[in-house]
């Protein structure tokens, strides 16, 4: 079986993110086919980019990214759960993609948005960030509206739906991080 783990990519104090991430993983837990982690961004503490070298080129020096490496490297596939800030991702999950490379490549990553429209627009820019890490991004991706899925915009509360849409994304998710396994192997 293929591990996934279920990135929660806000750091900030009072998030959603981890009641968020928390349900993602219950969902997982229900469903066949991969073992399920949570891997918790906050949990890395990860400084803005301190790598002399670019990740491109492996060799990192600091202990944090060789911890996060670490913890990358022995993932097969990714659900990132996200907010959109002003748009976009969380600067902590931006910066988090950049500190590592190879870890990255020949695996899948799918998505659980979260946000006033659902993360739509984060979730955009993930998929290209996806394209430049060699990371296949899947197709379905659920999207949780501050307004319908919340209550008081604070206390988690998904519409019944939600979880057949997170369904979706492991079962994608699930099926690339297989298929992309003999390209990892190499």
């Amino acid at each position: 079986m293929i591990k996934v783990g279920i990135v929660i990519a806000s750091t900030r104090p009072g998030r959603v993110g981890e009641d968020v991430g928390r349900w993602v993983l219950d969902v997982a837990r229900r469903h066949a086919g991969a073992h399920y982690e949570l891997v918790d961004l906050r949990d890395y503490d990860l400084p803005q980019l301190d790598e002399p070298i670019p990740a491109l080129m492996g060799g990192y020096s600091q202990p944090h990214t060789i911890r996060w490496a670490n913890k990358v490297g022995s993932l097969d596939a990714f659900v990132f759960v996200t907010p959109e800030y002003n748009h976009g991702v969380p600067g902590a999950l931006k910066n988090a993609l950049d500190f590592v490379y190879a870890e990255w490549v020949d695996k899948a990553a799918g998505f659980v948005g979260y946000g006033m429209e659902g993360a739509g627009r984060a979730i955009a820019h993930l998929r290209n960030t996806m394209a430049a890490l060699g990371i296949a991004d899947v197709r379905h991706h659920a999207a949780l509206l501050m307004h319908h899925d919340f209550v008081d915009f604070t206390k988690l509360a998904p519409q019944p739906h939600q979880e057949d849409a997170v369904v979706a994304v492991l079962d994608d998710v699930i099926a690339w991080g297989t298929a992309l396994r003999p390209l990892r192997q190499t």
